[in-house]
């Protein structure tokens, strides 16, 4: 009997896990797919709750909007409450509550691009639900996964949650208005982060002062060539 889960025999759950991948890996690809054949940057945020995604979207939204079509697709466990912000920001949004399920996969994506049907030369954000564990395993068909970190939640994460970090394209440590009250260290978390991925790249900023966000629009207009 298994330890962890009390289950009799554990053999045929790594089978059954790559069955699982498997299937999501085929569908991300044909995502990859859709999106690359109408030149559509698809960027994959993940974080931990409380990140600051949503207020980093709705900035990104307001101030690039009006140049370059954007839309987004909202994963959450329940609630409707941050579509309705994004769409309140200025882009249309699909809002992907998963009940129990703690990620988005690739053919819940699948189904929200056939609802969006983003047009030819856009941006669509994947907001995925807050979790530092599970969504890292999935690959949805995004050309990069951004990962946002803020400063209220210490240095160390890069190094608890590497498989996250191990995955980030580039890394987004927001909240940067806050690191003389919290104590935040980023020579710290920058070590941290160097630990497990050495080539992130690292845009600090406050999506609520606006401090930084030059440079995470740059990366966008770069990442979308």
């Amino acid at each position: 009997m298994c330890g962890t889960c009390g289950c009799e025999n554990t053999e045929k759950l790594i089978p059954l896990e790559r069955r699982v991948l498997g299937k999501n890996d085929e569908l991300a690809a044909k995502n990859r797919a859709w999106l690359e054949e109408r030149a559509i940057l698809a960027v994959n945020v993940l974080s931990s709750p409380g990140s600051g995604k949503t207020t980093l979207l709705e900035r990104t939204i307001r101030d690039l909007g009006a140049t370059v079509p954007i839309t987004v697709i909202e994963g959450d466990q329940a609630t409707e409450n941050d579509a309705r912000r994004i769409r309140a920001a200025g882009a249309r949004a699909v809002q992907i509550n998963t009940g129990t399920g703690c990620h988005l996969d690739a053919s819940m994506v699948a189904r929200a691009l056939e609802e969006l049907r983003p047009e030819s030369g856009s941006i669509v954000f994947i907001e995925n639900v807050g979790n530092l564990v599970c969504p890292a395993l999935f690959d949805l068909g995004e050309r990069v996964r951004a990962v946002v970190s803020s400063v209220t939640e210490g240095e160390d994460k890069p190094v608890k949650y590497p498989h996250m970090f191990r995955a980030a394209g580039v890394l987004v440590l927001n909240k940067t208005d806050l690191t003389v009250a919290t104590g935040f260290d980023e020579s710290a978390f920058r070590e941290s982060l160097r630990a497990v991925n050495p080539e992130a790249h690292v845009l600090p900023l406050s999506a609520r002062t606006g401090e930084g966000l030059g440079a995470w629009y740059d990366w966008l207009r770069l990442a979308s060539r």
